[in-house]
């Protein structure tokens, strides 16, 4: 990652669309929240809870 800025102009967290799309493809990776409870582990807990969402 040589060729990016020190600090993005937008805040976020990918500087450019090459990084968007490797950050994506890392993020279907990630297991869900059903997949970490099956391996005995504990999901991080839920920040933010819509009135009529449920877990």
């Amino acid at each position: 990652m040589a060729d990016h800025k020190e600090k993005p102009e937008n805040s976020s967290m990918a500087m450019n669309e090459k990084e968007m799309s490797e950050l994506g493809k890392e993020m279907e990776e990630l297991d869900t929240i059903d997949e970490i409870k099956k391996k005995g582990k504990r999901p991080d807990p839920v920040q933010h809870k819509k009135e009529n969402e449920t877990e």
